[in-house]
């Protein structure tokens, strides 16, 4: 090691005398042979980013570079593994390691590296055209995305962005998935951690741990191996991608790998966009995004990588530039309200704020599956809750007994679309996943008696006896019926009840 390091300011490292580095090339620095990055050269100058706590590294330190990218050691081991940014295991994850630099031995059966920051290739990108079901009604009903997609998930403080993202990388049904924990509270990874361990997989009947693959770098890890997670989750995937399986990307939360950016960037005294950003924090984003979709791989297999990544927009502001930047590059936005979540409406997903682009593509792929009523089920759902907003703010200036008697039943079809079908309890063991078929049941049965209540007040039927009739048992449908033939015998029910009105 000939080059030396001039100077130290947390996690920017300036070296001089490595001769023949280039950009990104690893660099080892000081006696504990420290993993770095290069980010920028000028003459004799390089500037890299350290990935580990950089205290004890001083001025005339000796560095040298490894002639390489920063790459992932890619195999089998990763499945039910945890690792950090860099992809070094964390704890026992049941791989060998060289005791000195805590790297996979080279010898590892079946292990390749892969450059993280460079996309891996393929034959030819295919059409995302076949949906992702997450088992979340909300979601699956309203705002479907498709393997291969792009999702954000907006959502202020408290709002259960980790909540959701945690159901859907339980209950989804990809092959496999790539949980990257990024900056979040070391709690909320434990507890992520914990629950993986303990359930069974309900599409091969082990353990769902044995199909995930977790990369943690929490509050307390060093800031820039948030950078490199992202990257190093996304390249996992399309490892397993490669095998002709269809892996999902999430990523909690993106915001704050913005901000790891936006430190480093401080401290490399480049020139600040907005909010104190980088410039390139747009480009960055849609790498990041970019590497998603649905290839045939060279082997001749079909597979995806989907992804979906979390913004922590500060004070909920939805205007800020992580915010704003990724909605340019996603297909689908699941925003979090937090009105709905103070409320206890869990998933707390915005029918109103949320939208989702691939709707007509997988309209057709439901229809090709047997279920050729999805588009006007979404459809039908959609217009009764966006009728009911817009119903509920009149009623609170002029009272809902002064409404005509349909807008009366406008009301009460939203609140049954609400609690009967978009609310989910993650913690019931009947609702926490919910099956297209199931979601599809009672969607159309809040629907046919809505629609039952509405011709019976059009009629000159009584609309307070209709909106005094008890509705809990369709209500209760979601958690206590177990099958499409129980949802049914409930409106069945109801709809009986309502031919008895007067």
């Amino acid at each position: 090691m000939d080059a030396e390091v001039t100077r130290v300011n947390g996690p920017l490292v300036e070296m001089v005398g490595l001769r023949g580095a280039a950009m990104n090339d690893v660099v080892e620095l000081g006696s504990a042979a420290l993993p770095g990055e290069i980010v920028a050269l000028e003459g004799e100058t390089a500037a890299v980013q350290a990935y580990e706590y950089t205290g004890g590294l001083a001025p005339g330190a000796a560095g040298g570079t490894t002639g390489r990218a920063l790459s992932a050691p890619l195999g089998p081991h990763l499945l039910g593994g945890v690792f950090d940014g860099l992809l070094r295991p964390l704890g026992d994850a049941g791989v060998r390691l060289d005791p000195a630099t805590r790297t996979l031995r080279a010898d590892m059966p079946g292990a390749e590296y892969w450059p993280i920051r460079k996309p891996r290739p393929y034959a030819e990108r295919l059409d995302a055209d076949t949906p992702l079901h997450t088992g979340q009604r909300v979601i699956d009903l309203l705002f479907p995305v498709p393997r291969g997609g792009t999702v954000a998930v907006p959502g202020g403080f408290g709002t259960g962005k980790t909540m959701l993202l945690q159901q859907v990388a339980k209950w989804c049904d990809a092959d496999v998935i790539v949980y990257v924990g990024c900056g979040e509270r070391g709690n909320e990874m434990a507890d992520v951690l914990a629950e993986l361990a303990e359930l069974d997989d309900p599409r091969t009947g082990g353990r769902l741990a044995d199909r995930t693959v977790v990369i943690a770098n929490t509050s307390n890890m060093p800031m820039m191996a948030r950078e490199a997670g992202v990257h190093s989750g996304v390249t996992v995937a399309e490892y397993f991608r490669d095998q002709g399986k269809g892996a999902v990307v999430i990523a909690d939360s993106t915001s704050r790998w913005a901000e790891a950016l936006r430190e480093f960037a401080s401290r490399a005294g480049e020139l600040p966009g907005e909010e104190g950003y980088p410039a390139a924090l747009p480009s960055a984003l849609a790498a990041f995004y970019e590497r998603a979709g649905r290839v045939r791989t060279r082997g001749g297999a079909d597979g995806s990588v989907t992804i979906i990544g979390a913004v922590s927009p500060p004070g909920g502001d939805m205007t800020e530039p992580v915010t704003a930047y990724t909605e340019r590059f996603v297909r689908a936005r699941w925003s979090l309200d937090k009105d709905l979540a103070y409320s206890r409406h869990y998933p707390a997903v915005s029918w109103s704020g949320s939208f989702a682009r691939d709707v007509p593509v997988l309209a057709r792929s439901h229809a090709a599956a047997g279920d050729p009523e999805w588009a006007r089920r979404r459809s039908r759902t959609a217009s009764l809750l966006a009728e009911a907003d817009r119903l509920t703010a009149l009623a609170e200036l002029v009272g809902t007994s002064t409404l005509p008697g349909t807008e009366r039943v406008m009301l009460l079809a939203g609140r049954l679309l609400r609690e009967g079908v978009l609310q989910q309890s993650a913690l019931s063991p009947h609702d926490a996943s919910c099956s297209p078929e199931r979601t599809a049941a009672l969607a159309d049965a809040v629907i046919a008696v809505v629609d039952r209540c509405r011709d019976l007040v059009s009629a000159g039927g009584d609309v307070a006896a209709v909106e005094d009739l008890d509705y809990s048992p369709l209500v209760r449908a979601r958690e206590e019926a177990r099958t499409v033939t129980d949802v049914q015998a409930r409106r069945d029910a109801i709809l009986s009840r309502l031919g008895s009105l007067p």
